[in-house]
């Protein structure tokens, strides 16, 4: 019942539905367009499908570059991981121009590739935090999709009221707007209400949509306090998804155990690797 704005941060309610004309910061969400070509998709493409596809849940079939992880004992080691995919390298480095990727080092890479034939889904979920690090990083192929962001947490939402200038920006009234309704009236539409209003979290939905050949990046809330989906409905065509993770504090600098994480970055990125 809400999109997500990039250009503003903000989780706008969508028209004709009762949170029309309402919205509150969505924080913790990057989303870039046009991160790759069409001729460095199709070569992306084409080289992941030299090598075997297996079967995953929910109609998915999966690639994994990464090592081999027991979280419901946290254990963790190599095994026969070798490094992620040599056409991952231009990726991650071309990571290194966007601020909110500063000092990424990715220790595993998987790629999903989901079929509307094949009813391809993923449920709401959190990625496991003991081992994976702050930023979640998706790189979405071949086709459009919808990322939906749903909140189990018994707290409320704070909706604040929103005017629409000519130029089709949104701009929050409350604390968050320092230009009040009254002023430029001549230029804005008012389509709200006096004051803001709260709802129960588990009410609101947030729907990112992410454009063919867009990089998203997860982090602070949209990661901890938000689960993620991709539903069936939003799987028109084929469509892979190619997810980065780091490494957890547990397994950096000064962390607990902060040479296996050393071990497990040098093995990642000699960008030797073949799916485990």
């Amino acid at each position: 019942n809400f999109t997500y704005c990039p250009a503003t941060g903000l989780a706008v309610g969508k028209e004709n539905s009762e949170f029309a004309g309402w919205v509150f910061p969505f924080p913790g969400v990057f989303l870039t367009e046009e991160f790759i070509s069409e001729d460095e998709e199709s070569e992306i493409v084409g080289l992941m499908d030299q090598d075997d596809w297996k079967p995953s849940q929910s109609g998915r079939k999966k690639q994994d570059y990464g090592p081999k992880v027991n979280f419901k004992k946290q254990r963790l080691k190599a095994g026969s991981f070798i490094g992620l995919p040599s056409f991952s390298k231009k990726i991650v480095a071309q990571m290194k121009d966007y601020s909110v990727l500063d000092g990424f080092l990715p220790v595993e890479q998987c790629n999903l590739d989901y079929m509307p034939e094949r009813g391809s889904a993923i449920d709401p979920h959190f990625d496991d935090w003991w081992l994976w690090g702050e930023r979640l990083v998706s790189l979405n192929l071949l086709s459009k999709t919808v990322l939906s962001m749903s909140c189990d947490s018994e707290d409320s939402i704070q909706l604040f009221p929103i005017f629409s200038k000519e130029k089709g920006e949104l701009s929050p009234f409350g604390g968050l707007a320092q230009t009040s309704a009254c002023e430029n009236s001549s230029k804005q539409r008012i389509s709200c209400t006096s004051s803001p209003r709260l709802v129960p979290s588990k009410e609101v939905t947030v729907a990112i949509h992410l454009p063919r050949r867009s990089l998203v990046v997860l982090y602070g809330d949209a990661r901890y306090r938000w689960k993620h989906a991709i539903y069936r409905k939003h799987i028109e065509h084929r469509r892979i998804c190619v997810t980065f993770r780091e490494l957890s504090a547990e397994f950096s600098t000064g962390g607990k155990h902060e040479e296996l994480g050393k071990e497990l970055l040098g093995i990642a990125l000699s960008f030797q690797g073949r799916p485990v």
